[in-house]
């Protein structure tokens, strides 16, 4: 089991046994602390299950705290799937282990052997369409097993509402777990986001703020400063982001684990490439973190497109650099120009995960790729007529960044492709 949270930039540490553990106590409001979890051991997994979060909850923060608060796991069986049940009847479905296989389509387009290609996890299945849910299930665990247990400063009756800032994918998972639970939510979404993510999001109940740039904001994107705003007015925040609640880089490993798993039955310990598209940054770092730790060697090949790219900056002048998570500032800055590519989901205006990234693209000797627009629009106009995946631009970044290294591969080669969302428009 983990251990607890440690703060990358000071050393403090939380305990998993504690409330709300998800920041550190020498933050000071500018989420520059980032707590990252201790290392796991390498727990049994309940192979009768397939939903991820009984699967592999033996290995999780969460279930930790549950441990803690006095659940048994009888009991913290019957809750996950209590939610899982209301899940499918709010949305039609719940948690499953996502498929990963090999495309043979795909793989001969590129020019890959038989022997070498492309896998694909596809997440366009997972509740909510999108990889989201993964990260989010983990704090609406912890949330409600303290209020089980007494240990939340709140009655179920009188919650106060979640918060999340999002332009689109994870607004609507949090809002779908939200409604399965009945807890009221607010989502900070961008001015411009797209009709059929509102009419979602109003469909769940959300409470919709849009968050257009105003002229005496400070760098970086207006809907984490509005969300900011609710959170220090006592709102919980329900975020993908590790700064903002650590507790979601939790969920995220188990699309890692998972993949391990079935590249293992297919006789495979190692790839040459894990590509992840990268905006707010917990997703590649919690993927390649739980890759590592079910036993696959897979060098991250974290992508940005060209109209977005913090991450590449920082990792040029990070990667030598032992104590980068105190120096912040130096590293890692708001995206000088106003971000803009049709993978429209990684446009955040920082990689507020940085730090996770960098110790991922270190421990596996990976890159950042950064794909040009070119190949963002080649990507996605090949990538659900090849193989089938009714995936999003976003979803289907990997594939550009894949797209933009192409030449660096032998036909040999075997790359891991994240589909990560499903196509909205």
């Amino acid at each position: 089991m983990s251990h607890g949270l440690r703060c990358a930039t000071c050393g403090a540490t939380r305990d998993l046994s504690e409330f709300a553990p998800w920041r550190c106590p020498n933050e000071s409001g500018d989420r520059h602390h980032v707590l990252l979890l201790d290392p796991l051991s390498n727990a049994a997994t309940d192979a009768e299950s397939v939903n991820p979060f009984l699967r592999f909850r033996h290995r999780m923060a969460w279930h930790e705290f549950a441990l803690a608060s006095g659940l048994s796991d009888a009991e913290i069986v019957s809750l996950v799937d209590d939610i899982d049940r209301r899940l499918v009847a709010t949305s039609g479905r719940g948690f499953v282990s996502t498929p990963t296989s090999r495309s043979s389509a795909l793989s001969d387009h590129l020019g890959f052997s038989a022997t070498g290609g492309v896998w694909i996890k596809d997440e366009t299945g997972n509740v909510g369409g999108s990889q989201k849910a993964r990260h989010l299930m983990s704090i609406l665990l912890h949330l409600l097993i303290a209020e089980r247990t007494g240990r939340a400063p709140w009655k179920s009756t009188d919650r106060p509402a979640l918060a999340i800032s999002s332009c689109g994918n994870a607004a609507i998972a949090a809002s779908t777990l939200a409604r399965a639970v009945d807890w009221p939510i607010d989502v900070f979404i961008p001015e411009w986001a797209g009709g059929n993510v509102v009419a979602t999001l109003d469909a769940l109940g959300a409470r919709i703020a849009r968050c257009p740039r105003r002229d005496d904001d400070p760098p970086g994107d207006p809907t984490v400063l509005r969300f900011r705003e609710a959170v220090a007015r006592g709102a919980i925040p329900f975020s993908v982001q590790g700064p903002e609640n650590a507790l979601c880089l939790d969920g995220g490993r188990t699309f890692g684990w998972e993949l391990a798993e079935s590249l293992r039955a297919e006789g495979i310990d190692g790839v040459d490439a894990l590509f992840v598209q990268v905006g707010g940054g917990a997703f590649a770092a919690s993927v390649s973190r739980g890759a590592r730790e079910g036993g696959l060697t897979a060098p991250l090949f974290a992508t940005q497109t060209e109209g977005c790219a913090p991450l590449s900056r920082a990792w040029s002048t990070a990667m030598d650099d032992d104590a980068m998570a105190s120096h912040w500032s130096r590293h890692m800055r708001a995206w000088d120009a106003e971000p803009r590519s049709l993978a429209d989901g990684i446009l955040d205006d920082e990689t507020y995960d940085w730090v996770a990234d960098v110790v991922e693209l270190r421990a596996t000797h990976g890159r950042v790729v950064v794909a040009n627009e070119n190949n963002v629009v080649r990507a996605a106009e090949m990538a659900r007529p090849i193989t089938g995946i009714d995936v999003s631009p976003t979803g289907a970044a990997g594939l550009a960044g894949l797209l933009e290294v192409r030449d660096a591969f032998g036909a040999d080669a075997r790359v891991v492709l994240a589909f990560s969302g499903v196509r909205r428009d």
